[in-house]
């Protein structure tokens, strides 16, 4: 089965101003992130279709109020055109499927081995990024084609009323396996709300 998304998606990346003007012009690329706690498995994280979001995180880490390994000291907005090329899509119930057999996968294999389930805490996701990995691994020893990129929704923070099932800082996030699926990068206007420190 194909899962081929045949276009092109605006996202955004928080981090500091120094790495993304460093980005810009071409004297660096962005890093996949290979923390234990990433929920959609090693990649380079974006915000899809959300400067906003993607600023107030670069905020609220040069803070100290959101956790990275590398402290934003300048917060910034990097804009980039994404294709999505093979991706596992989790607003798709294809992908969905793909996920629940995978857990059960994971599962079964750590029960031979005598070990323990990773576990979700907190925004520390162990579980959901062994998932997301065990595809990846699963399909390698398949010889399948592996994905290039992750997306999946995200209801973070509070709801927005009583009973809701709208959160305040719902988003969609794509993961970038495939780094050659970022096709170049640019900077979000208005310049003074989502970069005010240019």
């Amino acid at each position: 089965m194909s899962y081929s998304q045949p276009f092109q998606v605006e996202c955004f990346y928080s981090c500091d101003k120094e790495l993304a003007l460093e980005v810009l012009i071409g004297k660096k690329d962005l890093k996949k992130s290979t923390n234990l706690w990433d929920w959609l498995g090693n990649g380079v994280y974006f915000w899809e279709q959300n400067p906003a979001r993607a600023w107030e995180y670069a905020f609220e880490n040069s803070k100290g109020n959101q956790f990275n390994k590398i402290k934003i000291e300048t917060p910034f907005v990097l804009g980039a055109i994404l294709e999505l090329g093979e991706c596992l899509n989790l607003v798709d119930q294809d992908g969905i499927e793909i996920v629940e057999e995978a857990y059960k996968g994971l599962e079964k294999t750590i029960k031979e081995a005598n070990q323990i389930m990773p576990e979700n805490k907190g925004d520390n996701r162990k579980l959901d990024c062994s998932v997301i990995q065990f595809i990846h691994e699963s399909r390698k020893i398949a010889s399948e084609s592996p994905f290039d990129t992750i997306r999946s929704p995200f209801p973070e923070g509070e709801t927005v009323y009583p009973g809701s099932n709208f959160t305040k800082r719902q988003h969609i996030q794509i993961c970038v396996q495939n780094l050659d699926m970022i096709k170049g990068y640019f900077l979000p206007r208005p310049l003074e709300r989502y970069n005010p420190n240019l």
